[in-house]
C-alpha cells in the first residue's frame, strides 16, 4: 500500500507488528513498510501525527525513531527545521508528563543528536544549538556516519564550554534537595532526583581525553577531571553533599549516590597538589568510616556493590604510603576488615562484588614492601584474618550448596580463578599462619573422605560434601604455592610449600588408585590447577636445585628433585588421558597441562626419558586413549583438543628424531591406518557419518602434527607421508561436505597450517618440486571450497560467518601463507601453462565480491586475513590488480579506503601498506611513461590500464588522502610511520587536491591561526623532491612528525568563544 494512503490507524498496527509482534513474516513486512516511511516526503507530517494522535507508546516510539534517523543523515536537514523539530520536542516532553520512560529517553536522544551534530552550525554569527542548558532549565522548576574526529572535536567544545556549568546546575539542585524534604511516596519527585544523580555522574562518566578506558577493567580507571573544575573538588562540601545523599535517600537513589562517590574518589592525581590531595583523600576515608559506622544501607545489593567498587578505587587511586597517614586509617582498616570478613562468609550475597573487596587487598598487602612512612599499616594483623575468612567460608558453603542443591561456586572456574590469583598475595602475608590452617584443615578433611570411602555404607551426601571440601582445598594450597612468584620468599616459606604439597600428591595417589570407581570431576580439576601452579613455581629451566620445598616432599614420597616431579606429572597425565576420555573439562586442562610442560628445550629432554612419554609416544590411540575415538558420545567440538594433544605429542617426537624416518613412520602408524580405513570406506560408499568423523579427527591430528614440526627435515618427512596418497581425500571431503563447517573448518585449517614456512620448514631442496605441488593441492582446495561455498546462495545474519566467512577467512590465511613464504617461483605457472595460479586468484576474487564491504570490517578474523592477503598481492602481483574488471578493482580500492579508518592498528597498517605499493606502481609508471623500450610493453600496458582506471575515478585517490590526512591531524594515530609512506606519493599525485585540502583547513579556522598552520604545510614539504625514493620518503616522515605535533598546538582550544569549524573534510 503507497504510504500515502496510510491511515493512523494502519501505522499503528505497523508498529504493534514491528514492537510486540511474535509473527516474524509480519515484523518483516512492517519493518519495510517504515523504512519507506523514514525515506518519504510526508515523514515529519506522520511523525506529528503519531506523536498528537497516537493511541500506544509504540506510535510514539516510532515517531522518535524516525525522527532520530533524520536528524542523523549525512546530508542534514536545514538549519531551521532542526531548530523547528528541537522546539516542538521540548514543548512536547513539556505537555506530556505521562509519557512512558522509553518513549522519553528515544524524545531526549533525538535532542541530544540535533545538539551534538549541529554543534558547529552557525546563523547570523550565532551557535544555534548551544544554547540548550538554558533551554533545559525551563523544565527543571516543571546510528548515523560521522569521523570520530568530528565528535571528538563537538566532545571537546562542549567539555570546555557547558559540561562544568552543568555539573555545577546538578549539584545545586541536590542541594536544594538535602535542604527541603523529599517526599518518597511521590514518583514524580522521586524520578527527578534520579535523573539529576544520573547527570551528575554522567559528568563524572565523561570521555575528557578522548580515549576512554576499557569498561571490562573497571578497577584500573582514572577520571580526567580537567583543571577548571579544580575549585568544585576543593570544596569539601561537594563530596559532603553526596556522602548525605547516601545516609538520606532510598536504595534505588543512594547507590547512584555511591555511584558518583566511585568517579570522585578515581579523580586523577594530578588535580591537587599534595598538601590538597591528602586533604581530599582525608574526607574520602571520613566517608567511609561513617558509612561503615551505620551499614544499614549496604544490606541492598545495589549499593552494597558500589560500596566494594568505590574502595577498590581508593587503593587504585592512591598509595598505601598515603592511605596511612590518615588520621582515621587504623579504625578505618578494622572497620573494612570486619565488613570483607562478614562479606566473604556470605558469600551467597553479591557474589559479584567480592571481586572488589579482593582487588583492594590484593594491591594493599602488594604494596607493603615500597612503604616507607613509620605509621603502622596493620596488615599483617587483618590480611590473615582475610585469609582465614575466605578459606573457611569456602569449606562451609560446600554443605550448603550440596544440601540445597545450589548452583556450586566451583562451577564457574572463571571468577574462582580470578578470586585465587586475587587471594595469592593476600595469603603470602604472614605465611605461616596460611599454611597452619591449611595442613590443619587438609588433614582433617582427608581422614574423613579417608573414612568414607572405606565405609561399606557410604553416604552419597557426606561424600559429595567431603570432595567439595577437598577440591576447595587443593584449589587454594594451589593458589598459596602459587603465590611465591607474586610475595618476597624465603626457605622457611619454600619448606611449608613442601608441606602443602605432599598433602595433594597423597591424595593423588589415593584418587588414582580409586579409579575408574572412585572418581570426581571437581578434585581432578582441582589437581590439575595445583600441578599447574607447582610447574610454574618450582619445576623450570631456572629452577634451584636447593630448593628446601623438596626437603620435606623426598622424605613423605621420594620426591627428590624436579625429575621426579616430571615422572609424577607424566603419570598424572597419562592416568587422565586413559580414564578420563568421556569428561571434556579434565581431558581439555590435562592437554592444557601437558602442552605448556611441552613448551621449554631442557624441559622437553627431561621429559623425553620417561617411561610415561615413551608410552604416549608408542601408544597413541583410542584403545589407550579413548578420547582420540569417534564415537557418537563425543561431540565435534571435543575433537579440537586433538590438535594440542598431537602438538605437545610431537614436540616430545622432535627431542631426538633427527632425520630417522622410521621412526617417524612408526609414530604416524595409527593415522596412516585411519586414513587406509577412511580411503576404503569412501571407495565403498558405506558408513558416511563414520568417515566424517574419522577425517574431522584426523584433520585435527595432523594441524597439530605440523604445527610443532618447525625444521626442514621433519616437514618434509610429513609432507612426503602426505602427498600424493592422502591430500586428495581431504579433497574429496571438502567437495562431498562443504556445507557442514565442523569438517571443512579443520581441513582447511590443517592447509593453512602447512603452508606457513615457519623457520624455512618449507625450502625444500633446489631438486624438490614440493614447494609447488604444497601450492598446486592448496589451489584446487581453496578454488574447490571457493567454487561450492558460493552455490549455498544467500545465508541469514547469524549464519553468514559459521557457514560461509569463517571458511573464506582461512583460505585468504593460507594464499596470504603462500604468496609471502618464499617457497613458490609465481613466474612458472604462467611459463608452463600450468593454471592453479590464476585459478587461485579468481577463486579470491568471486569470494571477495559475495562478502559486503560491512562484513570485511566487522568480522575480525576475516578482515585480519584479507588485507594482509591484499598487502602481499599489492606488493608482488600489481599485474593481477591491475588486469581486473574496474568494478572489481573499485572494490578493491574502496575496502582499502575503508579500511585505512579501522581502529586495529595491524588491519590499518596493511591497507597503508596496500595504498603504498599501488600509488608507488602508478607513479613509476607515469615517471618512466615513453622511455621503456618495446620488450616492456605488456607492463606499459598494465599501468595504463591502473592511470586509465584512476583517471575514471578520481574519487578513489582523493578518498584515501582525505582519510591519511584526517588521521593525521586529527585522530590519535599510532602508526604514523605507515601512514606517512603511502601520503607522499598521494601528495604527488594529486598536487591540486593537496592544495585544495590545505586551503579548507586554514580557511576554517580563526584569522590568527591561519598564518600558523599555513607554516606547518610549508613545513610539511620542505625539502621534499618530486620522487619517491626511500631517502626523499624518510625526509617527508620527518617532516610529518614535526607538522602533526604542531598542527595539534595550532588546532588546541585557546579558550575563544569565536565559532570556528574544524571540520578538514566532508
Amino acid at each position: 500500500m503507497a504510504l500515502h494512503f496510510q491511515s493512523l490507524a494502519e501505522l499503528e498496527v505497523l508498529c504493534t507488528h514491528l514492537y510486540i509482534g511474535t509473527d516474524l513474516t509480519q515484523r518483516i513486512e512492517a519493518e519495510k513498510a517504515l523504512l519507506e516511511l523514514i525515506d518519504s516526503p510526508e515523514c515529519l507530517s506522520k511523525c506529528q501525527l503519531l506523536l498528537e494522535q497516537g493511541t500506544t507508546s509504540y506510535a510514539q516510539l516510532l515517531a522518535a525513531t524516525c525522527l532520530s534517523k533524520l536528524v542523523s543523515r549525512v546530508s542534514p536537514l536545514p538549519v531551521e527545521q532542526r531548530v523547528d523539530i528541537r522546539n516542538y520536542i521540548l514543548n512536547y516532553v513539556a505537555s506530556q508528563p505521562k509519557l512512558v520512560p522509553f518513549v522519553i529517553q528515544a524524545l531526549i536522544q533525538v535532542i541530544a543528536k540535533i545538539t551534538k551534530l549541529g554543534w558547529f552550525e552557525v546563523q547570523k554569527d550565532q551557535f544555534v544549538f548551544r544554547e540548550i542548558i538554558a533551554d533545559v532549565k525551563k523544565f527543571l522548576q516543571v546510528d548515523y556516519s560521522r569521523p570520530s574526529a568530528k565528535h571528538r572535536k563537538i566532545a571537546t567544545s562542549f567539555r570546555d564550554s557547558s559540561l562544568k556549568d552543568i555539573l555545577v546546575l546538578a549539584c545545586s539542585l541536590l542541594k536544594e534537595v538535602l535542604a527541603k524534604p523529599l517526599n518518597l511516596q511521590d514518583e514524580g519527585q522521586q524520578n527527578l532526583v534520579m535523573q539529576v544523580l544520573k547527570l551528575v555522574l554522567n559528568c563524572l562518566n565523561f570521555d575528557f581525553i578522548g580515549s576512554s578506558a576499557d569498561e571490562s577493567a573497571d578497577d584500573l580507571c582514572t577520571v580526567q577531571i580537567p583543571t577548571t573544575w579544580r575549585t568544585i573538588f576543593l570544596e569539601p562540601e561537594t563530596l559532603d553533599l553526596f556522602f548525605s545523599l547516601y545516609h538520606s535517600l532510598p536504595p534505588l537513589l543512594s547507590q547512584l549516590a555511591l555511584s558518583c562517590l566511585v568517579q570522585f574518589a578515581s579523580t586523577r592525581r594530578s588535580l591537587f597538589s599534595s598538601p590538597e590531595r591528602a586533604k581530599y583523600l582525608g574526607n574520602l576515608i571520613k566517608g567511609v568510616k561513617r558509612i561503615l559506622e551505620n551499614p544499614q544501607g549496604l544490606s541492598d545489593p545495589g549499593n552494597y556493590h558500589e560500596f566494594c567498587r568505590f574502595l577498590a578505587r581508593l587503593k587504585t587511586n592512591y598509595q598505601l604510603g598515603e592511605l596511612v597517614m590518615v588520621k582515621e586509617y587504623p579504625e578505618v582498616i578494622r572497620l573494612i576488615a570486619n565488613f570483607t570478613i562478614t562479606s566473604l562468609q556470605h558469600w551467597e550475597f553479591a557474589p559479584n562484588s567480592i571481586h572488589y573487596l579482593l582487588t583492594l587487598w590484593q594491591r594493599m598487602v602488594a604494596s607493603v614492601p615500597f612503604v616507607k612512612s613509620t605509621e603502622p599499616h596493620l596488615l599483617d594483623t587483618y590480611a590473615p584474618e582475610i585469609t582465614k575468612a575466605f578459606i573457611t567460608s569456602r569449606l562451609e558453603s560446600v554443605a550448603i550448596v550440596v544440601r540445597d542443591n545450589l548452583d556450586d561456586p566451583l562451577d564457574d572456574t572463571a571468577t574462582v580463578f580470578q578470586q585465587l590469583e586475587q587471594l595469592c598475595t593476600v595469603s603470602r602475608c604472614e605465611y605461616e599462619k596460611t599454611c597452619t590452617l591449611l595442613v590443619q584443615l587438609f588433614d582433617q578433611n582427608a581422614q574423613n573422605y579417608q573414612k568414607l570411602l572405606h565405609s561399606p555404607s557410604g553416604i552419597t551426601v557426606d561424600k559429595a560434601i567431603q570432595e567439595g571440601r577437598l577440591a576447595w582445598l587443593v584449589y587454594l594450597v594451589g593458589t598459596v604455592v602459587g603465590g611465591r612468584l607474586t610475595y618476597t620468599s624465603t626457605d622457611e616459606h619454600d619448606a611449608m610449600d613442601g608441606e602443602l604439597s605432599c598433602r595433594v600428591f597423597q591424595l593423588i595417589s589415593l584418587m588414582d588408585t580409586g579409579l575408574p570407581q572412585c572418581s570426581n570431576e571437581k578434585i581432578e580439576l582441582a589437581i590439575l590447577w595445583f600441578l599447574d601452579q607447582f610447574r610454574k613455581t618450582y619445576v623450570g629451566d631456572q629452577l634451584q636445585r636447593t630448593s628446601k620445598v623438596y626437603a620435606r616432599m623426598s622424605e613423605v614420597l621420594g620426591i627428590t628433585d624436579d625429575n621426579h616431579v616430571l615422572e609424577t606429572f607424566m603419570t598424572k597425565i597419562v592416568t587422565n588421558l586413559k580414564y578420563w576420555g568421556r569428561c571434556e573439562p579434565v581431558i581439555s586442562r590435562t592437554l592444557q597441562f601437558l602442552n605448556d610442560l611441552s613448551v621449554g628445550y631442557i624441559l622437553l629432554k627431561k621429559l623425553v626419558k620417561i617411561d610415561a612419554v615413551k608410552f604416549m609416544l608408542k601408544n597413541h590411540t583410542s584403545e589407550h586413549f579413548p578420547f582420540l575415538g569417534i564415537s557418537d558420545s563425543y561431540s565435534l567440538n571435543d575433537f579440537r583438543c586433538r590438535t594440542t594433544f598431537y602438538t605437545a605429542l610431537t614436540r616430545l617426537l622432535m627431542v631426538d628424531l633427527g632425520e630417522d624416518e622410521d621412526e617417524f613412520e612408526n609414530f604416524m602408524l595409527p593415522l596412516t591406518v585411519s586414513f587406509e580405513t577412511v580411503l576404503q570406506i569412501f571407495n565403498n560408499n558405506f558408513k558416511q557419518e563414520d568417515v566424517k568423523r574419522m577425517l574431522i579427527g584426523l584433520a585435527r591430528d595432523l594441524r597439530g602434527i605440523a604445527f610443532a614440526l618447525n625444521t626442514k627435515s621433519s616437514y618434509t618427512m610429513l609432507f612426503d607421508w602426505m602427498y600424493p596418497t592422502y591430500l586428495p581425500i581431504l579433497q574429496r571431503t571438502i567437495e562431498r561436505w562443504y556445507g557442514e563447517p565442523a569438517c571443512t573448518t579443520p581441513i582447511l585449517k590443517l592447509m593453512a597450517e602447512l603452508m606457513q614456512n615457519r623457520s624455512q620448514r618449507l625450502n625444500f631442496d633446489v631438486s624438490s618440486p614440493n614447494g609447488i605441488l604444497l601450492f598446486r593441492e592448496a589451489s584446487k582446495m581453496i578454488c574447490t571450497y571457493g567454487n561450492q561455498i558460493l552455490s549455498l546462495g544467500s545465508l541469514s545474519k547469524d549464519q553468514i560467518y559459521p557457514m560461509k566467512l569463517k571458511g573464506i577467512s582461512i583460505c585468504y590465511s593460507a594464499l596470504k601463507s603462500a604468496l609471502c613464504g618464499n617457497y613458490v617461483s609465481f613466474g612458472v605457472f604462467k611459463l608452463y601453462g600450468d593454471n592453479h595460479f590464476d585459478n587461485v586468484l579468481q577463486a579470491f576474487v568471486k569470494m571477495l565480491l559475495s562478502v559486503c564491504h560491512s562484513d570485511l570490517l566487522q568480522y575480525r578474523k576475516l578482515s585480519q586475513s584479507y588485507y594482509p592477503l591484499l598487502e602481499c598481492l599489492t606488493q608482488d602481483h600489481m599485474s593481477f590488480i591491475t588486469n581486473l574488471e574496474p568494478p572489481v578493482l573499485l572494490y578493491v580500492l574502496t575496502s582499502i579506503s575503508e579500511g585505512l579508518t579501522t581502529l586495529d592498528a595491524a588491519v590499518s597498517s596493511s591497507c597503508c601498506a596496500s595504498s603504498d605499493y599501488i600509488v608507488t606502481y602508478l607513479f613509476k609508471h607515469i615517471a618512466e611513461e615513453g622511455k621503456k623500450p618495446l620488450r616492456c610493453r605488456e607492463a606499459t600496458q598494465a599501468g595504463q590500464r591502473l592511470l586509465h582506471f584512476m583517471q575514471q575515478n578520481p574519487d578513489v585517490l582523493q578518498q584515501m588522502m582525505s582519510v591519511l590526512m584526517n588521521t593525521i591531524v586529527f585522530e590519535d594515530c599510532r602508526n604514523q610511520w605507515s601512514v606517512s609512506r603511502p601520503l607522499l606519493g598521494l601528495i604527488l599525485l594529486n598536487e591540486k587536491y593537496f592544495s585544495e585540502l590545505r586551503a579548507s583547513l586554514i580557511n576554517s579556522q580563526p584569522v590568527p591561526k591561519q598564518e600558523v598552520l599555513a607554516q606547518c604545510f610549508r613545513n610539511l614539504m620542505e625539502g621534499v623532491e618530486q620522487n619517491l625514493s626511500i631517502k626523499n620518503r624518510d625526509r617527508f616522515t620527518q617532516n610529518l612528525s614535526v607538522f602533526r605535533r604542531d598542527v595539534a598546538e595550532a588546532l588546541r582550544s585557546d579558550g575563544s568563544t569565536e565559532p570556528c569549524s574544524l571540520d578538514m573534510m566532508s
